[in-house]
């Protein structure tokens, strides 16, 4: 981001020697060392804030309303579940163009009575009534569109906050619902990032190869003067209010059995499509025990596939093994080896990652140390791998974030998206939200895990992350962007864990994403070595000898995710939010 160039030209930060690890002392900033030049009198100086602090519970989501909602269900009496669903219905409204009631969810969470990490996967399934044949006649280019209905899968979140207020909630249902239906009918000014995305969805949807069936409820929803609002104005969705208010009088079976199922059926008979009322009424999310793995004495959680959490815990076994600390912050030896841990990991994320109900998945050994060592010996200082290929496994047979924390130790971390921009530009009559295009992340060569099968789950990008250290909840922490989230995660883990950061500092700092890896649905990978892109912060000197090692190095494109975060002390909690984005972090 360009609010960090003054950061690009220092040279001498690349070869800082490592920053003393992060003290648990009562007070987290005293004599912590400096990192680099900036404006900041305390702390990182580069960082854009410092750390919201509250001991009765905190909330960080990407925008002020969903914010303000979670502390105020917290203040209220709600459970850290009650706030993080009544936040992420806010989102839906003030951030349509990355999450809503069309899409997903994915939730892991520290339950203070069972002393352990808990983990929903609420994605859905494909439509029973589409088959391989018509998918592959509607593909391009050996690939499933990116929108239309042939992209649309079952909408997994309204029963995920079901299933997680059934276990932990403390208010009513209805009284989590309201303060999203209220804000959806009185209207909320629109943010600047939410307003960028509403109007490149516009021109993405009314492209004549754009493949959506219908455009006029995108346009009653979101463009009712013909254009899509500016940063500032207000815009109310009735529809979407009315469809919370059903959804907080009859629960999740008012939308996969009652009225919404109807109404969603109706509206694909009507445009042309597959999914039908039975195909929501038979959707359940799933409690699954996440995976975990140590890094330098953290316990490292990540959901089990279909979701990509496997692939952040990957990256961080093979990460261990190297001297991350000693190379320095933000420098090219550092950047380097997590570009090609990432390389690896995603090498075996196009293989394998897939619903396992349809396929093997060879999870413990991917996971393994052994597999991480074998896979870490490739990775050379002071060259870039070539010829990469998935391990050879033994042979057997756009998004949002958001975490709460609660006065009873209860901290969650849930992430929700409709998947690419706002989805499948199908929005269906009345309902004033749109539905999800995850379909689109399906395979459809033979043999492949992720091949496209009715009643299947996709591969999922949305990954939720959560730490442990010491035997209690230490961190519950995400970053928004599809292939950027296991990138993001391992980067902020190892600012806080290697070169000791703070929670807000970690955040800040600046980032790379590589692209180019092969990917689950079928898609090769680029020529080379794909491309390592850098924000505007990284030092000149850093940039120069990444390229001198042979990176083709990409200018920073606003693509480095959106981070929330919230950091358990003795007490205490520390609530952290993202520049790049229109977050906000709260204490209470």
């Amino acid at each position: 981001m360009l609010r960090r160039t003054f950061l690009a030209t220092i040279p001498f930060l690349a070869a800082a020697g490592p920053v003393a690890a992060q003290s648990r002392a009562d007070n987290p900033n005293r004599n912590r060392p400096d990192v680099g030049p900036g404006d900041r009198i305390d702390g990182a100086t580069f960082a854009s804030r410092s750390a919201a602090w509250g001991v009765n519970g905190a909330a960080a989501t990407a925008h002020p309303l969903a914010t303000q909602t979670a502390i105020d269900v917290l203040r209220k009496g709600g459970s850290a579940v009650d706030a993080a669903i009544a936040a992420n219905a806010v989102l839906g409204f003030v951030e349509p163009i990355a999450c809503g009631i069309g899409g997903d969810a994915f939730a892991m969470l520290w339950d203070p009575a069972s002393g352990r990490v808990e983990g929903l996967n609420g994605s859905g399934r494909s439509p029973r009534a589409l088959s391989l044949e018509t998918v592959r006649q509607r593909s391009v280019r050996g690939l499933i569109p990116s929108f239309g209905a042939i992209s649309v899968s079952v909408p997994g979140a309204v029963d995920a906050w079901w299933t997680l207020h059934q276990r932990y909630g403390k208010l009513p249902w209805k009284a989590v619902m309201t303060p999203a239906a209220e804000l959806a009918r009185a209207g909320a000014p629109v943010s600047q990032n939410v307003a960028y995305y509403l109007a490149r969805s516009l021109r993405n949807f009314t492209r004549p190869d754009s493949g959506v069936e219908e455009v006029e409820n995108f346009l009653r929803t979101w463009a009712p003067n013909g254009r899509t609002p500016s940063e500032g104005e207000v815009l109310s969705n009735p529809d979407l209010a009315r469809t919370y208010d059903l959804i907080g009088e009859g629960g999740r079976d008012a939308f996969y059995e009652g009225e919404i199922a109807e109404r969603i059926e109706r509206y694909f008979a009507r445009i042309g499509g597959w999914m039908t009322r039975a195909d929501l009424a038979a959707h359940r999310s799933r409690w699954d025990p996440p995976l975990k793995t140590l890094y330098r004495g953290v316990e490292v959680f990540g959901l089990a596939p279909n979701s990509q959490g496997l692939a952040t815990l990957q990256m961080l076994n093979i990460l261990e093994t190297f001297d991350l600390a000693g190379m320095g912050f933000q420098s090219a030896g550092a950047i380097h080896h997590g570009a090609e841990a990432k390389r690896l990991a995603f090498e075996d994320r196009a293989r394998y990652f897939a619903d396992p109900d349809f396929a093997r998945i060879p999870t413990d050994w991917l996971l393994s140390r052994e597999y991480a060592a074998q896979r870490a010996r490739m990775i050379r200082p002071d060259a870039i791998l070539t010829g990469l290929r998935p391990g050879q496994a033994p042979s057997r047979g756009d998004t949002t974030y958001l975490c709460t924390a609660d006065s009873d130790g209860m901290m969650v971390s849930l992430i929700q998206s409709n998947y690419r921009g706002m989805g499948s530009g199908l929005t269906p009559d009345g309902l004033g939200f749109m539905l999800q295009n995850r379909g689109e992340m399906f395979a459809l060569a033979d043999g492949h895990a992720n091949i496209y099968a009715p009643g299947k789950r996709p591969f999922q990008t949305i990954i939720p992350g959560f730490a442990v250290r010491d035997g209690a909840p230490w961190l519950a922490f995400g970053v928004m962007g599809g292939d950027m989230q296991p990138q993001g995660q391992v980067q902020v883990l190892s600012n806080m864990v290697d070169f000791g950061l703070g929670v807000q500092e970690a955040g800040d700092a600046p980032r790379w994403r590589h692209e180019g890896s092969p990917e689950p649905t079928g898609e090769a990978a680029r020529p080379g070595s794909g491309l390592l892109r850098l924000e505007t912060g990284v030092p000149r000197s850093t940039r120069e000898a990444l390229a001198g090692l042979g990176w083709k190095i990409g200018e920073s494109d606003g693509g480095f995710g959106g981070y929330q975060a919230i950091q358990r002390w003795p007490g205490r909690y520390a609530a952290a939010t993202e520049m790049r984005k229109d977050g906000v972090a709260l204490g209470w």
